[in-house]
């Protein structure tokens, strides 16, 4: 059994689910199991409409609601015709995008918006492409079978960025999606949503298909997860920024999370540690090029000292200095209680003896971060910043590696400088506009056979 995800590019048109459609005929013998994201864009689309209607601008948040309906309808229409079974979905379809305008409604009564509203909203992406596709697949000739991802994808209530619960995971697959594949059905589920216990729906935050993925693959013990996107692979570095990166065609579970962690715009953060926890190979593709390479994530990849450069901006630094921190046992705890009851998540951290520094990418409830950080010492916050991280499994093996980072940098300004417990990231914050010339001098230092 393998699950095959595809992202919202390899599912954004018609043209593009017949293209997955083939690549699922091309696994039949392995039993697949097939989450897909939402059409590209929709999420997105839907989110800002939500923001819209909620400021007053209910014709701007309706207009986009009709926009989607009419790209899925047209979408349809391409994948299934006219015919009555057609004619059910795109039925069904209409339904789903009448509630849509009717949420739009209750937002601007209400004149703001909720977690929880947020997620009814940001899921439907998925709840409409979902069926969608399954029918797809259907017409090609494929016994494919629409499973509700609320029956399997079973979270607790925090709207937002649910916490899965993995026991409860593993039991629905057993019962709803085993049963399938054995029969030699193809299940077709929506990716980045699920459901509490009480059936509330959630959201596993943005990126969350690759995630939802991965934790199904996890529940039925897959031979394999397959993430499907438009790129050929993990890269030495962002194609966006560094000129002709290297493909990555075999890389370790532990250097692939750091650089998700840390800017690789190829995989959600989260979607690798389902599968470390039981040694299920993860592999990323192109389903614009199916026959290509693509990247191997596992546990046996061969050492290196750097395996690529990541790096992200709109990075802010919260600086809390104390001399009550000098000898005193608890300090920090309490320091980092404050981000945990706020739900924030720190990237980076450097202490000394009297300061303690982190970097945010969430600034959502800084301002209450901060009031609170106050009782421990005066507090600082500096915007604009970005991180930089040389990840590899090898990097800590000597000091070579650091040393021609740090030369290559030249005379950037460094913020922090932190190197991992385990050695294999030395991530480096410096200013935001630095952020690309600096990826840029890592890369060619490390990657470029000129100049390495």
């Amino acid at each position: 059994m393998i699950v095959c995800k595809f992202g919202g590019t390899s599912v954004a048109d018609a043209a593009a689910i017949r293209r997955a459609a083939e690549i699922i005929r091309g696994r039949l013998d392995r039993g697949p199991v097939v989450v897909v994201s939402a059409l590209a864009g929709t999420t997105s689309a839907l989110l800002a409409a939500a923001e819209q209607a909620a400021s007053g601008n209910l014709v701007a948040a309706i207009a986009t609601v009709e926009a989607s309906r009419d790209r899925h309808m047209t979408a349809v229409s391409e994948l299934l015709g006219d015919d009555a079974a057609a004619q059910e979905i795109a039925a069904d379809e209409s339904v789903m995008f009448d509630e849509l305008a009717h949420l739009m409604e209750a937002l601007s009564v209400l004149g703001h918006v909720t977690d929880r509203s947020l997620d009814a909203i940001s899921s439907m992406g998925e709840q409409l492409s979902a069926p969608v596709i399954s029918a797809a697949f259907a017409r090609a000739g494929i016994a494919a079978v629409l499973v509700d991802s609320r029956e399997v994808m079973i979270t607790d209530a925090q709207f937002g960025r649910a916490e899965p619960q993995p026991e409860a995971i593993a039991a629905a697959c057993r019962e709803r999606i085993v049963p399938l594949v054995r029969a030699g059905k193809v299940p077709v589920m929506a990716g980045y949503l699920g459901a509490t216990m009480q059936g509330v729906t959630t959201t596993l935050g943005r990126g969350g298909s690759d995630y939802s993925a991965s934790l199904i693959g996890a529940a039925v013990e897959a031979e394999a997860i397959e993430i499907w996107t438009d790129v050929d692979g993990m890269l030495t570095a962002d194609p966006r920024i560094v000129e002709n990166p290297k493909l990555i065609e075999h890389i370790r579970f532990d250097e692939a999370a750091e650089l998700a962690s840390f800017g690789a715009k190829v995989l959600h953060p989260n979607t690798i540690a389902p599968a470390v926890r039981l040694g299920i190979p993860v592999y990323v593709l192109n389903s614009l090029n199916a026959a290509g390479k693509g990247t191997k994530i596992t546990f046996d990849a061969p050492r290196m000292p750097v395996r690529a450069i990541a790096g992200k901006g709109n990075t802010v630094i919260v600086k809390v200095r104390s001399a009550r921190m000098l000898a005193a046992p608890g300090f920090l705890r309490a320091i980092f209680d404050v981000f945990e009851r706020n739900r924030i998540s720190v990237d980076v951290v450097t202490t000394s003896e009297v300061s303690v520094s982190v970097t945010l990418d969430d600034d959502k409830h800084l301002d209450t971060v901060v009031g609170q950080l106050r009782e421990f010492g005066d507090v600082g916050v500096e915007r604009g910043r970005a991180i930089v991280a040389v990840v590899g499994a090898g990097l800590g093996d000597s000091n070579s590696a650091m040393a021609k980072a740090m030369t290559a940098i030249g005379d950037v300004r460094l913020h922090m400088v932190s190197l991992s417990a385990t050695g294999i990231n030395l991530t480096l914050i410096i200013d935001g506009d630095e952020l690309k010339p600096v990826m840029r001098r890592l890369h060619a230092a490390f990657f470029d056979t000129e100049t390495a």
